[in-house]
């Protein structure tokens, strides 16, 4: 590759990861839907679009510290664990790269969706002291984020289906603007 078009498309990476940063910020910080946000379909995005694999991890881990700086910070621990939930979309949008259509894209971001679910929740259980550190603690902590399930899987599919379409129309902005005449 020439080395100007490689200059390019590194600048190309950065500023969709620099967009993709921006938007999950601005979503964490604006009125929403608790769980309704960008950060795991961004995530996803990033893994599948850009070209250097470890900026994909970028993504989720420095839009949810930017937000923290604003939000106020949760238990490290919390954190954390949040950190690696929301980043696997990004880990699962690098093997699944060559993975086309719909249908594989929502098999993809579903799962990562219920991971997220199940491991935020468990560390809301383990470390937050709101439950008892039983099974009915656990039970208890699952239960009571079901409401935030829901809005993070159609914030999930919304967010994932508003990227890739949006992508997807730019790349044939061409064929579609001759359909509109």
């Amino acid at each position: 590759m020439q080395p100007n078009k490689t200059r390019a498309n590194l600048w190309m990476d950065l500023g969709l990861v620099a967009f993709l940063i921006g938007l999950d910020v601005v979503a964490r910080l604006v009125p929403h839907a608790p769980g309704f946000m960008p950060v795991a379909a961004s995530a996803l995005f990033a893994g599948r679009m850009v070209r250097i694999p470890g900026l994909g991890f970028v993504v989720p881990i420095a839009a949810m510290g930017l937000s923290a700086l604003a939000l106020g910070p949760d238990d490290w621990r919390i954190s954390f664990i949040v950190a690696l939930a929301i980043s696997l979309p990004a880990l699962v949008g690098m093997v699944t790269r060559r993975w086309n259509g719909i249908p594989a894209t929502i098999a993809i971001m579903v799962p990562c969706s219920l991971a997220f679910f199940a491991n935020s929740n468990f560390a809301v259980w383990a470390f937050s002291g709101i439950y008892s550190l039983d099974f009915a603690g656990l039970t208890q902590c699952y239960v009571a984020a079901l409401p935030f399930l829901q809005n993070t899987l159609a914030g999930d599919l919304f967010w994932t289906a508003v990227l890739f379409g949006g992508a997807w129309a730019i790349q044939n902005r061409a064929a579609l603007a001759g359909r509109a005449r």
